[in-house]
């Protein structure tokens, strides 16, 4: 329901270079993708040219690098292009490679940026559903690292970074905005301990290792090329890592991203569990359906399972349809019973005006608790404009209640509405919502 549109590339856009592990020559190409593709990368060099989608589900191993295999067929070290594409706002898009890892470049994620400028981003014709973080979620492993994901109305990523002993300890925050990234993070270079080089190259990794990709950093000392781009280059690098592997959840997020000593062990883990979160949500969430006129998608009770509301202030029998996720018509059977009647002009009984707009209000909020991050919570009615009353309601009328959901933001929701009986509108309004806790 956000009112930010997807993203792809304009165009293809291409760079070559040697891979980090393997020491390999990589040719690796960025091309747009439809709407709900999502980041995907592509085996060229193999038959068939396989995809392997950037999900946490295909995360294969985590040493010093992320890895995603789907059978057979995998891609190593895919945080900084991801990193990238998410920096920089792209939702959609496929990323092709003659060999089984990027190229390193300079060790930072800067040359993709310029990548992605150069194949530019544009907008589609679909939303773009940032899952806004409602209740804290932690991992941690008994390294000491612990992530956790605070409620926050932007994205924004805190990391201290901590060597062996306490070594090269630093700090980066800041919020991740295209902008912010490109400035903040992106040529923010990996880096190693100097004691671990030739473990690492017993293991047959960081063959294509070079002070002109990497920091080495030895005793207090940091060894590159052209000395530190930051004065917490590391703590930075870690920052744009985070945000590779956080990606392969699926999705954009909003929240407060707090690190210590992160790693990519732990930063897939934390997209495994936004994951599995995210699609337990989905789990509970009713399937958009539209049924014929008189059969309803929702029972009163399944109404009362999505509204805290009871008798007398349950203005809503039953959900006739569901049009997508922003339209809802409901159903209210007005019987002489009602207890407004027995007060409101009893010698000729209308129901109040006001209850219309509240009967509006109830159908305009199923909507927006249908919509996953908002399970579970409660829908409070803001302010209304546009009122129009335009005939009475009286006994034994059957009131049809039609709303859209026009806006969605963060935890506040713009709808419009209108009622009818016999086809003939009784009311309408421009209704606001926010949504909160239980």
């Amino acid at each position: 329901m956000a009112t930010i549109k997807q993203k792809t590339l304009s165009k293809c856009a291409s760079i070559q270079g040697t891979s980090l592990h393997t020491g390999q020559p990589v040719k690796l190409t960025i091309k747009p993708a439809e709407v709900n593709t999502g980041l995907r990368f592509r085996r060229v060099d193999l038959p068939d040219k396989p995809f392997i989608e950037a999900s946490a589900a295909n995360v294969q191993t985590v040493e010093r690098a992320t890895t995603l295999a789907d059978g057979s067929v995998n891609v190593h070290t895919v945080e900084h292009i991801l990193s990238a594409l998410t920096g920089m706002g792209v939702d959609n898009a496929i990323i092709e490679m003659d060999a089984n890892e990027p190229p390193i470049c300079d060790g930072s994620a800067e040359p993709f940026v310029n990548l992605i400028k150069q194949a530019g981003i544009e907008e589609q014709d679909a939303p773009c559903a940032i899952w806004e973080i409602r209740e804290p979620l932690t991992v941690e492993n008994k390294n000491g690292s612990q992530i956790i994901i605070l409620p926050d109305k932007q994205f924004r990523v805190s990391v201290t970074a901590v060597g062996p002993g306490g070594r090269i300890t630093q700090y980066f925050s800041s919020v991740i905005t295209p902008e912010t990234y490109e400035k903040e993070l992106s040529n923010a270079r990996t880096f190693c301990f100097y004691e671990d080089i030739q473990p690492l190259l017993d293991k047959g990794l960081i063959q294509g290792g070079t002070l002109d990709n990497a920091i080495v950093i030895k005793g207090d000392q940091y060894i590159c090329a052209g000395g530190l781009r930051h004065h917490n280059e590391c703590a930075r690098h870690k920052a744009m890592d985070l945000i590779g592997d956080l990606i392969l959840n699926g999705r954009r997020i909003h929240g407060h991203v707090i690190a210590i000593m992160p790693g990519h062990g732990i930063n897939t883990q934390m997209a495994a569990k936004l994951q599995k979160t995210y699609e337990s949500m989905i789990a509970l969430r009713p399937k958009p359906v539209v049924l014929p006129a008189g059969d309803a998608v929702l029972d009163t009770n399944e109404v009362l399972k999505l509204l805290p509301h009871r008798y007398p202030f349950l203005l809503v029998d039953r959900i006739l349809g569901f049009e997508g996720d922003t339209k809802c018509t409901g159903q209210k059977n007005l019987t002489i019973n009602e207890l407004f009647f027995q007060g409101h002009f009893p010698g000729h009984p209308v129901m109040p005006g006001v209850l219309q707009v509240e009967a509006m209000a109830q159908v305009a909020s199923i909507l927006m608790l249908r919509i996953p991050e908002n399970q579970g919570k409660i829908g409070y009615f803001m302010s209304c404009d546009k009122v129009k009353w335009r005939r009475p309601v009286v006994p034994g009328d059957v009131l049809i209640i039609e709303t859209e959901l026009t806006k969605m933001r963060g935890a506040i929701g713009v709808a419009t509405g209108r009622c009818l009986v016999n086809g003939e509108v009784t009311c309408e309004a421009e209704l606001k919502f926010m949504v909160q806790d239980a």
